[in-house]
Formats: C-alpha cells, sequence, structure tokens
C-alpha cells in the first residue's frame, strides 16, 4: 500500500502548513510508515493511505516519487 506522509523536517518544528512537506512511502500500515521514517527524525503530522482514484490522481503528479527506505 502506497501512503502519503505529511511533515515538518526538525521534529522540534512546530506544524506550520507552509512549511509542511510530503513524502510517499511504499509499506504493510501506518506503524509501519512510522518504523520506517524514525531514523530521518521526521515530525509526521499525518499518515494518509492511497487507494483507488485518489492514488491514481497522486501518482500522475510531478512531484510523485515514492521514497526508497529499507
Amino acid at each position: 500500500m502506497i501512503f502519503k506522509v505529511y511533515f515538518q523536517e526538525l521534529q522540534q518544528e512546530v506544524p506550520v502548513r507552509e512549511k509542511t512537506k510530503t513524502v510517499y512511502v511504499e509499506a504493510d500500515s501506518e506503524k509501519d510508515v512510522r518504523a520506517k521514517l524514525q531514523p530521518l527524525q521526521y515530525n509526521i503530522e499525518f499518515v494518509q493511505p492511497l487507494t483507488g482514484a485518489h492514488l491514481e490522481f497522486e501518482q500522475q503528479s510531478e512531484s510523485f516519487k515514492l521514497l526508497e527506505l529499507a
């Protein structure tokens, strides 16, 4: 499953909409996404599963690129 993750780059940074970034991650669950991103020390705001038409729409975006994590 593909997840869209909204985050701030620094854990101590207060979430501000204008500074929020996104990344796409392939994982089995939201818990798995958080475990994979743990070493990056992101301040994760929201993890959104993408399926069906929503996933197809996101894949058409120029910014769609899966983050390669172990």
